[in-house]
Formats: C-alpha cells, structure tokens, sequence
C-alpha cells in the first residue's frame, strides 16, 4: 500500500496587520491528497513544553531591520536545502495556510513579515510528500548556530542564526511563542515530525526551526 503522509502546521489568522494583533490558531496539510484540505482541530489555549528542544537564549541582534521585500530563495548550509523560488502562501477560502505545491517548494507567509522585517518572517516546507523527501525532511537536524541564507527579490541577502530547534505535538502547539511579536527580525522554519500515524494519514508534531537577523 502506498503510504500517503500528511503535514500540518499552525500559523496565525491576520486581521489588520501581524505585527500587535491577537493570534489564532488552525493546522493545515503539509502534503495533501487531491481533495485538498482537511479539517483542522481543537486550538490549543495553554503553553507547553516542547518535547525535544535545541536552544540557547536569544540575545538582541545589532542588525538593523531590513526594508520589505519578498524572499526569493534559501540556503541552510549544515542540511544541504537549497531552494528553487520560494512561493507566497496566503489563506484559503475556510481560513486555512495555503501549502507548497510538491515536495521540494518553500512557502513564506505573504501575511507576515518578509525576512528582516521586525518580527518572525514564516517559512514552511514538507517533511516528505507522497514517498518524496521534502525540502525540510532534515530541519530536525539544524543546531544552534547554524545559518539560514534568505536570498530576497531586491538583491539583499539576509543571514538568519539559528537559536532554537523545538519539536511540539499538534494538540498543543505553542502559538504566541512561533508567531508573536519579536522586538528584532527573525525567522520561523516550520515542518512536520515526530510519530506517524498511518490511522489518519497525519505526523503527530511540527518542528519548528528558531532564528535571528545577524547579518546582510
């Protein structure tokens, strides 16, 4: 039987703009069947502890903000991803993240900062799709220190460090701590991991890859 894997990841409902609005949370497909989208769960309303964490404290950043642009393409040396053009994600009709199209696409959140604005700029990306490894099947591996490189339409090359690399289960997904305000530009790099319950076709957590503006 062909296994068919499943992806979700939560971002925030915009209303106004991102930056200072109250967050909401829905879980979209991260490799989806022809049918499209499916039902997204419960939101979770308390913070967790994530199950698996690589981290050290954050500290502020003397890279000033970037003007916004749009990212064209990303490079994270240490796990080999090195992407074609990297496609806006919006929200669908029912509300939920638009997700890349095949295995290998990235998708930015076109509704959040761009990369070196202030605040987390969203990027996310399958784990596998349909028995194909995807762009992020090895974010899981990224330490800290490692760099993302976000190559942007206006020539601008942003250089994001990794400080944190947490997995979280679905059902309780931190939400504020992924997309709250940050006072600094940095990045979110969001896939699936963890268990995979062939049941529901769906992995049972998200990785999330935390970073920060520390050059250009």
């Amino acid at each position: 039987m062909t296994r068919v894997s499943w992806c979700r990841w939560p971002f925030p409902l915009v209303i106004g703009t991102f930056i200072g609005v109250g967050l909401a949370m829905a879980l979209t497909a991260c490799a989806v069947p022809s049918t499209g989208r499916i039902t997204s769960p419960a939101v979770p309303t308390a913070p967790t502890t994530p199950s698996t964490v690589t981290a050290v404290a954050p500290t502020p950043t003397a890279t000033p903000p970037l003007a916004p642009a749009k990212p064209a393409t990303l490079e994270i040396p240490a796990i080999g991803v090195r992407t074609g053009e990297i496609v806006d994600l919006g929200l669908a009709g029912d509300g939920s993240l638009q997700v890349p199209r095949d295995a290998i696409t990235t998708g930015w959140f076109s509704g959040g900062p761009a990369p070196g604005e202030i605040g987390p700029a969203v990027l996310a990306g399958h784990v596998d799709y349909r028995k194909t490894p995807g762009i992020f099947g090895r974010l899981k591996e990224l330490r800290t220190g490692d760099e993302a490189l976000v190559h942007r339409e206006d020539g601008v090359t942003a250089v994001f460090t990794v400080y944190a690399v947490e997995r979280h289960p679905k059902t309780s997904f931190p939400t504020q701590r992924v997309y709250g305000d940050t006072t600094a530009p940095e990045l979110r790099l969001i896939t699936c991991g963890g268990d995979f319950d062939s049941s529901t076709g769906n992995y049972l957590d998200n990785v999330v890859a935390f970073a920060r503006l520390t050059r250009t």
